[in-house]
């Protein structure tokens, strides 16, 4: 087991790495990082130090099977369609890749949500 316990900062820095590593992705926020496409989030890092991410329901449910995770659950709601990340696969930035884009992909495809119209 790793006695080095990850933290926040390191995790964030993954987090970063990870989105940084597809180039149509823009990481968002300060205190809580996240991604955003057309008004829609899809990934984001917790107050409580782990990522989340969105995913389309045949491929959550194979990564939750995969990687022993379970739904979001954040002030007490089961988001839905999130996942959360586990530690190990947040450093393994090559296998984690494919889901980042999986959700970016899922999420490109909802109707854009009704915001601020920029000039």
């Amino acid at each position: 087991m790793d006695s080095h316990k990850t933290s926040r900062e390191e995790k964030i820095k993954l987090y970063d790495n990870l989105v940084a590593s597809y180039p149509v992705a823009l990481r968002k926020g300060d205190t809580m990082p996240y991604t955003s496409l057309n008004g829609h989030m899809y990934s984001y890092f917790t107050k409580d130090d782990f990522m989340a991410l969105r995913l389309p329901e045949p491929e959550r449910i194979k990564f939750m099977e995969k990687y022993k995770t379970t739904l979001v659950q954040q002030y007490g709601i089961i988001q839905k369609e999130y996942v959360v990340v586990p530690d190990n696969l947040l450093h393994n930035i090559d296998e984690l890749k494919p889901y980042f884009i999986t959700s970016y992909q899922y999420i490109s495809m909802l109707k854009p949500k009704p915001g601020k119209k920029k000039e």
